[in-house]
């Protein structure tokens, strides 16, 4: 309570409680006569702002003037990035890691942005009455764009990390936006290919490319192919959401628990918001950077949150040449490939600019690519092009600003199917009601099993076989391996609602990232096409652990309550380890490398991930040695494989004579003490805050998908608290526990892991963090008393 105290004077010092801010200059300055846009912004405690305006464009003006006072230099390189400028800034040569799926140089980052420009790809969208956003959504852009240059003509920059940028200019426009957003969207597909989409070059007889060779699933290295996909096994992009019923809570009406596993710094990074306007519109949660709109939250009906699905955004497509060069054939005959090229401005390492042609080539479909790491090469006789769902659609902000308006959860899933822009995540949700909600009603390519079967190429059945992308082949891409439309389509290429995957119940649902098929194991989904995602398949141990925090409270005898639901988060909880310990096996894995000391304190850790545990750090390097399982192969690690029949309980039995398992202990043991890391070393002394400028924060929660935890976290291109054994820069970030009370009150609880500032000197940069490794809650303010109750400070922004 100091620390908050303390934090709120040091802001109220600075800034008068009431003010207004206007084009004229700063707080208290006279107001114009006619101001486009007014809105008032109270700033509550941990720093988060509440925007209320009387409509959608002074409401995003809000959102963008509170968005860049805390990220104002992710925002701004985001919108760099968005104009196709980093080399400009940065250099050609530097490297750009969006922290998900994209590493290029900033020359391929460009050049590909470049090419979007060069063909007015998002301002044909943005004209489209189909594809395009409309009035409300494009009102709260131009809102937080204006609202984004009034902070930047009023303050200057003090964060370190882009101070004195000769970028930071109140130019932004909402164009510079748009494509932001619409690079966001790409993220699962096109995204993942800027550097095999800019570096496709036709073979000539100085680089002939690589021959064309059979290749068989069994050949494939799996999990090298799935991380050229963008879908690293180690390094998984995801999240947990957790809805519960009136049927199964203590209060008879919905709760649900999201927390999404995010990167902690980069272009996806939430900033938390509440957006009203009175008697219209009155929805919380939290926001991508450069998102005007709510993307996880909740209103007075209506709690949500999203997993990344499983499902692909794109197909490939495989056409055959006539030999090296830029003709492929079709069945209307031989065809050239669109040749564009385009220009980007480079800075010189004198400080110069000067500016690089890049060439890149398209089919009808869209891009070819040259990425053998994903067996698509560009060779002597066949090229490979990949269309893309998602880059045929601009409603994004439409989807999100609409589900604010659900009164229940059908009428979520309504508003999102009518908008038709939910880019590539599931959504789970739960109502006032006492229904709770799953859904893949994502932008997912048109192509059910029936066209697969009599597309696919010989390669683009291994890629079927062993990834679940199809393969098509292009020579009949216009015809009949065309993508369809379903009637109930918002538009043409994509799946309508009645073809993907959903359910409503009254006890409750969860998606961890899985696919689709299980959201509650009492009612599997199925009969799905394979591109959405795998049936009656295996589920990860995070998955499991997810599931089983409700089932065992239910089986207990006791019905979720918002205490223990949001509870949930802090248990820590290893779910591998509770399996691999039945009957003892893991004490004899361990007792068969001859390591006394650290099988005794793997022997006596509580299984947990806490700050306070002692060996978590053992189970956690064992874990990450195990053998995986080959395509079509016997399951190295357990003895009882995976049985549909019982996918939350199997696979089990830990393979404790298995050589390669008594291994992975021994190395794991070996590395701690190369390391010097001690055996018995606290888990909060190893495990700590790594994003920038936190200070070493000892935090719970540990790897998701292969030890099983829920509060997964992970250490991914670190570069503060590097002195310890794992800094933490992703996982567990907009984390929130939302529960449906009597009398229409709504009880949020929410943690940003990483807090709502990212300037380090800010009072409200690592405060919630704190509170996240002491497994604390923030209340957030959600009724006008409870804003009164924390205000810091309330002031007027207009332009």
């Amino acid at each position: 309570m100091l620390r908050r105290l303390t934090a709120a004077l040091a802001v109220v010092a600075l800034v008068p409680l009431t003010a207004t801010v206007t084009p004229g200059g700063g707080a208290d300055a006279a107001a114009p006569h006619h101001p486009r846009y007014r809105a008032s912004i109270a700033i509550t405690a941990h720093g988060i702002p509440h925007v209320t305006a009387d409509d959608f464009g002074s409401l995003g003006f809000g959102s963008g003037y509170a968005a860049t006072q805390d990220s104002v230099c992710t925002l701004a390189d985001t919108l760099v990035t968005a104009r196709g400028e980093r080399s400009r800034w940065f250099g050609p040569t530097a490297r750009y890691n969006d922290q998900v799926t994209l590493q290029a140089s900033n020359l391929q980052v460009d050049a590909f942005v470049a090419d979007l420009h060069q063909r007015r790809v998002v301002e044909k969208l943005l004209r489209d009455p189909v594809r395009g956003p409309g009035p409300e959504a494009k009102a709260m852009v131009r809102g937080y764009v204006a609202g984004a240059n009034r902070w930047l003509r009023t303050h200057t920059v003090t964060d370190p990390a882009c101070r004195g940028a000769g970028y930071l200019k109140p130019d932004v426009t909402p164009l510079d936006l748009w494509y932001g957003v619409y690079l966001a969207n790409l993220l699962a597909s096109a995204g993942v290919f800027v550097k095999e989409i800019v570096d496709a070059a036709p073979p000539s007889p100085d680089d002939p490319g690589l021959p064309e060779l059979p290749v068989r699933a069994s050949q494939v290295d799996r999990d090298a192919l799935l991380t050229a996909l963008g879908r690293d096994p180690e390094a998984p992009f995801g999240s947990n959401a957790t809805a519960v019923g009136g049927a199964a809570s203590t209060t008879g009406k919905g709760m649900l628990l999201g927390n999404p596993h995010f990167p902690w710094r980069g272009r996806y990074h939430f900033t938390q918001q509440h957006l009203t306007i009175p008697g219209r519109y009155d929805v919380a949660g939290a926001s991508l950077i450069g998102s005007p709109v709510v993307n996880i939250g909740w209103n007075k009906d209506v709690a949500w949150s999203h997993t990344v699905s499983t499902a692909y955004r794109f197909t490939p497509y495989e056409y055959k040449t006539p030999g090296p060069g830029t003709t492929y054939l079709t069945d209307a005959g031989p065809q050239e490939l669109v040749h564009d090229t385009v220009t980007v401005t480079v800075r010189k390492e004198d400080g110069s600019l000067g500016t690089v042609e890049e060439d890149l080539y398209r089919t009808p479909e869209g891009y070819v690519v040259d990425s053998p790491a994903t067996l698509m090469p560009w060779g002597p006789t066949s090229l490979w092009a990949i269309r893309d769902a998602n880059g045929e659609q601009l409603r994004t902000i439409d989807t999100f600003l609409d589900m604010g308006k659900a009164t229940s959860v059908r009428d979520l899933l309504r508003r999102q199917d009518r908008a038709g822009g939910m880019p590539w995540v599931n959504t789970t949700a739960a109502d006032r009601h006492g229904d709770v909600l799953y859904a893949d009603h994502s932008v997912v390519p048109n192509v059910p099993d029936d066209l697969v079967q009599q597309c696919l190429t010989p390669t683009g059945a291994v890629l079927q076989q062993v990834a679940g992308l199809p393969g098509l082949d292009g020579t009949f891409a216009g015809g009949r391996c065309a993508w369809r439309t379903d009637a109930d389509a918002e538009r043409p290429g994509i799946f309508g609602p009645a073809n993907l995957p959903m359910e409503v119940r009254r006890d409750w649902v969860m998606n961890a990232n899985d696919s689709y098929w299980l959201p509650n194991p009492e009612q599997p989904l199925e009969g799905y096409a394979g591109i959405i995602g795998c049936e009656r398949c295996v589920r990860t141990m995070r998955t499991r652990m997810v599931a089983h925090y409700v089932m065992d409270r239910l089986a207990s005898g006791h019905k979720e309550s918002p205490r223990s639901l949001r509870g949930h988060e802090h248990e820590n909880r290893v779910m591998a380890a509770e399996v691999m310990r039945e009957g003892g096996a893991l004490d004899q894995v361990c007792q068969a490398t001859g390591e006394t000391e650290a099988c005794q304190v793997l022997h006596d850790w509580d299984g947990t991930s806490n700050t306070d545990a002692v060996g978590t750090q053992i189970f956690e390097e064992f874990v990450s040695r195990l053998p995986t399982l080959p395509v079509d192969a016997v399951d190295p690690v357990w003895l009882t494989p995976f049985d549909p029949a019982d996918p939350l309980n199997t696979p089990r039995d830990l393979n404790v004579a298995n050589p390669q398992v008594v291994q992975a202990m021994s190395d794991a043991i070996a590395s701690l003490r190369d390391q010097g890391i001690a055996f018995d070393a606290t888990w909060g002394s190893l495990q700590v805050a790594g994003d920038r400028g936190a200070p070493p924060v000892p935090l719970g929660g540990g790897t998701g998908d292969a030890a099983g935890n829920a509060n997964a976290l992970a250490s991914r291109w670190p570069r503060d608290n590097r002195d310890h054994y794992r800094p933490i820069t992703y996982g567990s970030s907009h984390i929130q526990a939302v529960s449906f009370l009597p009398g229409g009150r709504v009880d949020a609880r929410t943690i940003l892991t990483y807090g709502q500032s990212e300037d380090p000197r800010s009072p409200y940069s690592s405060d919630q963090t704190r509170m996240f490794g002491r497994q604390q809650w923030v209340h957030f303010a959600w009724t006008d008393a409870q804003i009164a109750h924390d205000l810091v400070r309330r002031f007027t922004v207009t332009g």
